[in-house]
């Protein structure tokens, strides 16, 4: 090609540039612009998430909790909690794109006051023992590895009458809720509600493969709201007598629903799993990135490049579509939670057993 023909392409070229540019400023006033100028950078040929590997170690929230007591009360924070924010999420108030994480400290005598809202919770307890949670009217009494749900739309308030701090794991469906814009909340008309019942009934109607005969769901969402955990390990250690263990994740156990089968919660994915001591996993990942709190055990999960260390207490995430392996240095109990039924619900989770 000659200069002048050179010339004369690069004329060409420069023309038709700007005149698509100008037809992207027209259309740009009419609030338009055009799919083909960043089609590939939304359907993208596999998840392309920013969230990024990450856990935060109990020896080092610990102390900020115990600080954060001193600072403000549970009545004045409405809810004290420290936020696990995902670093690739920063100011998000997400530890993952679809998930909240935080941390909530409750001190003895105190109260973090009744309210609702449209957003499903639930509750994972990591330390002490003895404070409640009040569930539209039920009461139940918490310990170390008790799973409890707080269902969208009731009524709920936390208080400590032992003699120690407990410490829970929050985990909120929150960033769906508010991609779907339906967010609502309520206050209770008072702090604390009045008991009409207890854990143990709850537990009687629906934690024994049984149910009233009366009852008619209203909800999706599981109406046995307290997983005690003394129950889960149980299950999980009859299991590993009985089974062969599964090579990415050992002996793993899902929550659900005991009237439908389903999840125990519409929203969010629970699960309890056991590695063996020096169980070692093969690879794994699936679409929906996981969340892990660690009850019993220390091993590591080798992620994103990255080990991550884990013992009691700590919490850490896996990021979607990011292969991962979990290693157990002695007998480890580890508690998840994911956006799985969301992504199963509309067709799109994956997973793969085998990931390089």
């Amino acid at each position: 090609m000659t200069a002048t023909q050179m010339a004369g392409a690069h004329s060409t070229g420069s023309s038709v540039a700007a005149e698509r540019q100008a037809f992207y400023d027209c259309i740009d006033t009419a609030h338009c612009a055009p799919l083909w100028e960043v089609l590939h950078g939304v359907v993208t040929r596999e998840p392309k998430t920013p969230c990024l590997p990450h856990l935060w170690s109990w020896d080092m929230v610990w102390p900020w909790l115990q600080e954060s007591g001193k600072l403000i009360t549970a009545r004045e924070a409405e809810r004290r909690v420290i936020v696990l924010e995902n670093p690739g999420l920063r100011g998000q108030t997400r530890i993952t794109h679809s998930l909240y994480a935080g941390l909530q400290l409750i001190l003895p005598g105190e109260v973090a006051p009744s309210h609702r809202h449209s957003q499903s919770a639930l509750r994972f307890i990591l330390h002490g023992d003895g404070a409640y949670t009040t569930v539209d009217g039920e009461r139940v009494t918490m310990h170390v590895g008790d799973f409890v749900i707080t269902p969208s739309w009731t009524f709920h308030d936390h208080g400590n009458l032992s003699s120690e701090p407990m410490v829970w794991l929050d985990g909120l469906d929150l960033p769906i809720v508010e991609l779907l814009d339906a967010q609502f909340r309520e206050d209770g008309a008072t702090d604390v509600q009045e008991a009409r019942g207890n854990a143990g009934g709850n537990l009687a109607r629906f934690g024994y493969t049984l149910k009233p005969v009366e009852h008619a769901a209203r909800s999706r969402t599981s109406p046995l709201f307290w997983y005690p955990y003394d129950r889960t390990r149980e299950a999980l250690h009859m299991l590993a007598r009985s089974e062969e263990q599964h090579p990415c994740w050992g002996f793993k156990l899902q929550y659900t629903n005991p009237v439908t089968g389903g999840w125990a919660m519409p929203t969010i994915g629970t699960f309890m799993q056991l590695l063996p001591r020096g169980f070692k996993g093969s690879a794994y990942r699936a679409t929906d990135s996981t969340v892990y709190a660690v009850v019993e055990g220390r091993g590591r999960c080798i992620v994103g490049g990255r080990e991550l260390v884990f013992g009691p207490r700590d919490v850490f995430v896996c990021p979607s579509w990011m292969p991962y392996r979990l290693e157990a240095d002695e007998d480890a109990v580890l508690f998840s939670y994911s956006d799985r039924p969301v992504q199963q619900a509309l067709d799109l989770w994956r997973e793969s057993v085998s990931a390089d």
